[in-house]
């Protein structure tokens, strides 16, 4: 399924995205790498036994985007073909929405939400004229239900979610599949790279991220749940697994429960000191 193809990961240079490109490189996929971190793209290179070609961008310079598509498509064209895309690249946020500037939601929604759609627009007539392809984007358990100190990150990840799933049924019988993420909480830089209230770096951690799960073993289930034809992943454990379930089962339970923990002082301890 993967060798000899290529696949364009964004947000290739850590976390996720960079264990997508050792678990499909290990697979024969070729890639394309992207993000804004040359010299990290280049180490995560440096890890893959595949043919891969750096090409940094800025995700949300949506006017460059399709010249940048252009060189993907071209190089991949040389090296088997495109076969997938992974629209992983984001950024999160810590704040509660009463103290948040407008600045955290314009920002948050450009580069989780406006970016994958402009990227995918970009290559989708042209793999709809192929007649297969790949498309996985990463969204969250924060893009399936209302989380506390998320609402910017939640308004991208659950449109992230409603695009993917509308393009999926109108491209499915042309060839595509479109596999949507769910992670609970997976041991990467997001809550160290999250805005806060302000639309500043956050610079700390969280407790539930530094213990959650490992970046490869999330690689392996998605590269899983894809060989499988699955066209959604919840990719969490505990009560983050509960969240996506109650939702669409006993969504009063889910906002008593949210409702629950924002009482209970969740945003004091969410608080990093300055």
């Amino acid at each position: 399924m993967f060798s000899g193809k290529v696949w364009w990961i964004t947000g290739a240079s850590s976390g996720i995205g960079e264990a997508l490109a050792k678990a499909l490189s290990a697979r024969g996929a070729n890639l394309i790498l992207s993000g804004r971190n040359v010299p990290a793209l280049e180490a995560v290179a440096a890890q893959c036994t595949a043919k891969t070609m750096i090409l940094p961008f800025e995700a949300t310079d949506f006017d460059a985007i399709p010249a940048i598509a252009d060189k993907a498509w071209e190089w991949a064209e040389a090296h088997g073909g495109l076969d997938g895309l992974v629209n992983n690249a984001g950024i999160s946020q810590r704040s509660l929405a009463v103290e948040t500037v407008f600045d955290v939601y314009r920002k948050i929604v450009d580069v989780d939400l406006m970016a994958p759609i402009a990227l995918t627009q970009a290559l989708l007539p042209r793999m709809a004229k192929a007649g297969h392809g790949n498309i996985i984007a990463i969204s969250s358990i924060a893009g399936t239900a209302g989380v506390p100190m998320r609402s910017a990150y939640c308004a991208a990840k659950h449109g992230l979610i409603g695009y993917h799933d509308s393009m999926r049924a109108e491209t499915a019988h042309l060839g595509l599949n479109v596999l949507v993420v769910a992670p609970g909480s997976v041991k990467t830089n997001v809550s160290r790279n999250a805005l806060d209230a302000s639309a500043g770096v956050r610079g700390a951690s969280d407790a539930a991220i530094e213990n959650g799960m490992d970046p490869d073993d999330a690689a392996a289930a998605i590269l899983e749940a894809l060989e499988s034809g699955k066209r959604e992943l919840i990719l969490a454990t505990g009560i983050e697994a509960e969240v996506p379930r109650l939702r669409r089962a006993d969504p009063e339970a889910l906002f008593d429960l949210m409702a629950k923990l924002v009482a209970d002082g969740y945003a004091q301890k969410m608080a990093v000191d300055s």
